[in-house]
C-alpha cells in the first residue's frame, strides 16, 4: 500500500549558482551552477533535470531541459552541473534532482526564481571560495 512507503526528506544536499570569477572563460557571459553533497557519504545514481522557464522581454520563453547524471558523488564533494547563459538569470532556474542514499531513492526540486539570483541574496558557497545563491 501506498501507505506503507516511507517518505523521506532530502537533507545535506545543495545547489548554488555563482558568477564565474574575472580570470575565468566568459566570465561576463556566464555563471556556474553546481551541485553539493554535504553528506558524510556518498550518493549514487544522481540524475538532475535542469530547465529555465518565464518571461523575457514581455514574452513567453522556455530553455531545453537539459539531463546530467552521474555514477557517484564523494562525502563533501561538489560537482559543477552546467554554465548558465546571463540572460537567463531573470527567469526561473529549475533543478530536479534524483539520486540513490542508503538503499532509498530520494528526489527535490530546486528553483531559483526570478530576481533570487540578485547579488543582495549572496552567501559563501562552501568549498568554492566564492559567493552566490545557494539553495539547501
Amino acid at each position: 500500500m501506498i501507505k506503507d512507503i516511507p517518505i523521506l526528506k532530502v537533507e545535506d544536499l545543495a545547489i548554488a549558482i555563482a558568477p564565474r570569477l574575472e580570470h575565468e572563460e566568459d566570465a561576463g557571459e556566464f555563471w556556474d551552477t553546481y551541485l553539493l553533497n554535504l553528506k558524510e557519504e556518498p550518493i549514487r545514481s544522481v540524475l538532475v533535470n535542469a530547465r529555465g522557464y518565464g518571461v523575457i522581454e514581455g514574452e513567453q520563453r522556455k530553455t531545453t531541459t537539459l539531463r546530467y547524471f552521474w555514477d557517484e558523488i564523494g562525502p563533501m564533494e561538489v560537482v559543477k552541473i552546467e554554465p548558465v547563459q546571463k540572460a537567463v538569470l531573470g527567469i526561473a532556474n529549475e533543478y530536479w534532482i534524483s539520486f540513490s542514499f542508503n538503499d532509498y531513492l530520494y528526489d527535490k526540486k530546486y528553483v531559483f526564481v526570478p530576481g533570487s539570483l540578485d547579488e543582495i541574496n549572496f552567501t559563501e558557497i562552501p568549498f568554492l571560495n566564492r559567493k552566490g545563491v545557494m539553495i539547501r
